[in-house]
């Protein structure tokens, strides 16, 4: 069965105010976006690494993925997570409904070999798979300034990626989301949720060190992380 990873990482993400995207900000002495692309190019379990890069900034990329030879494709990005996730899709064209595929944000740079073989595991008995980790605050639901609902914690779980899918439920689910007229999405999975209910989602562990680089603060904690960083290989 083919194996393909996705690094997303078309976005330029404003909020951290670096005036460039955020994924090539040096942490460690390293851009940011060369700590997924290392775990996901010296993967032994993925045949294929596409990483779709933010417009105008594709020659960076391919010089971050140049020392594995050509084992990262570099294809660039959309305006939205919605149109490189298209893109991702449209270069993974030839590979078949059955293969397995992960879909994983490059904000959150610090992933492992652990979390892959965790989701492709996953694959092996469902058609989409998601990172988790259990929800230690208390979540309130708010309208109007007012509390409305406090659903319990045991039930609740945060979502991380990679997300894990079978290329032709990903293919179908959003054939029939690109018909909505109201599509908006967040991610890959809250997709296949919506337009194919039927299918059920596995979720699996996910990992504290899979931080999301988006607001300023977290860039001090990404530099904690890089130097703790053991290695994915």
């Amino acid at each position: 069965m083919k194996t393909a990873g996705v690094i997303l990482a078309g976005g330029v993400g404003l909020r951290v105010g670096a005036g460039r995207p955020k994924q090539l900000i040096e942490v460690g002495g390293r851009p940011l976006l060369a700590y997924p692309v290392e775990t996901f190019a010296t993967s032994r379990l993925l045949d294929r690494v596409v990483l779709i890069m933010a417009p105008g900034h594709v020659a960076a990329a391919e010089e971050i993925a140049a020392p594995y030879g050509g084992r990262v494709e570099v294809v660039e990005g959309g305006e939205t997570r919605t149109a490189s996730t298209l893109r991702a899709m449209e270069a993974m064209g030839g590979e078949p409904d059955d293969a397995r595929v992960l879909f994983h944000d490059a904000a959150r740079a610090f992933v492992e070999h652990d979390v892959l073989d965790r989701c492709l595991a996953g694959l092996r008995t469902h058609e989409s798979v998601a990172v988790a980790l259990p929800v230690t605050d208390t979540v309130v639901s708010v309208s109007g300034e007012l509390v409305r609902d406090m659903p319990p914690r045991p039930s609740l779980a945060r979502f991380q990626t990679p997300q894990g899918f079978r290329l032709g439920t990903l293919r179908a689910a959003y054939e029939l989301a690109l018909k909505d007229p109201e599509f908006v999405a967040t991610d890959d999975c809250g997709v296949v949720h919506r337009y194919l209910p039927q299918v059920p989602i596995r979720v699996v562990a996910g990992d504290e060190r899979l931080l999301k680089v988006t607001h300023p603060l977290d860039l001090v904690l990404a530099e904690h992380l890089a130097a703790t960083r053991t290695g994915s290989a």
